[in-house]
């Protein structure tokens, strides 16, 4: 039995998913042991509610087990996760209709199109101030800000600027296209430049 999850810890994900797919228990929890701390980690600062975010986690988890057939072992596991649990995160948000446009001029656009059709254009010199205060600790304020992006903002910034993922792997994990990834990254930052801007020096 050891030696078994000895095996399984070194394996990599695609073979342990391939276990996974013939009914191995044992492969599942090791998919489970390896995701559930940042699978639980994205969702929480999503949802910021320690207890919803169980319950979403366990729920990406069983989606997870119920679509494995569907994994295409030529991408990341990662990147299919997450998405799971990304997408289960915003179903919630839009389910609840928390208000999470931030103040100043954000388009009240309900579809992807429409967000992006009214995007600002924002140049590169404009992102410095922002990158000032991601240099800094993520605080309380960085967060309570964050939290106030709309939903699919809110997943591009956590996975650029806290997760440190590419852009390529945003809008593999999110489904998106490359460019209105970046869009909404522009826009995030933006949001969030007018509402951090008391805590420039």
């Amino acid at each position: 039995m050891a030696s078994s999850r000895i095996e399984l810890a070194s394996a990599t994900d695609q073979e342990v998913v391939a276990l996974a797919r013939h009914g191995q228990e044992t492969a599942y929890r090791e998919l489970v042991r390896r995701y559930e701390r940042p699978v639980f980690s994205l969702v929480y600062r999503m949802v910021r509610d320690r207890e919803l975010a169980e319950d979403l986690a366990q729920e990406t988890f069983v989606k997870a087990l119920n679509a494995i057939e569907s994994y295409r072992p030529e991408f990341k596991f990662s990147s299919w996760i997450f998405k799971i649990a990304n997408n289960a995160a915003i179903d919630h948000l839009r389910r609840r209709e928390l208000d999470t446009l931030s103040l100043d001029g954000s388009p009240h656009a309900e579809t992807p199109e429409a967000i992006e059709a009214t995007a600002l254009q924002i140049g590169d010199r404009q992102e410095t101030a922002l990158e000032e205060v991601e240099a800094r600790e993520l605080g309380g304020e960085i967060e309570s800000a964050i939290a106030r992006l709309r939903p699919e903002y809110r997943s591009c910034i956590l996975l650029r600027h806290v997760d440190g993922r590419a852009y390529e792997e945003i809008a593999e994990i999110l489904g998106l296209p490359l460019g209105t990834v970046k869009t909404y990254i522009h826009r995030a930052r933006n949001e969030l430049r007018v509402l951090l801007g008391h805590l420039k020096q």
